[in-house]
């Protein structure tokens, strides 16, 4: 699973109301120079997926906790 860690601000400028997958807009990351242009949702979790704010958390070793005492 992917966990986004970083803060981006989403402009939407047109979506369709029956289809709201339909969604055409900007994307900035704070922090970083540039803005990217999307037309559909599942664009716009591709720019934000991509991004190097992105966490692969199969990779990441986590401590399990046993509950057991």
């Amino acid at each position: 699973m992917k966990t986004v860690l970083g803060s981006y601000v989403v402009r939407v400028y047109r979506f369709g109301k029956n289809q709201p997958h339909n969604l055409v807009g900007v994307v900035e990351e704070a922090g970083v120079t540039g803005k990217k242009a999307f037309t559909s949702l599942t664009e716009l979790w591709g720019i934000i997926s991509s991004s190097r704010a992105v966490r692969d958390d199969t990779k990441t070793e986590r401590k399990k906790i046993s509950n057991r005492e």
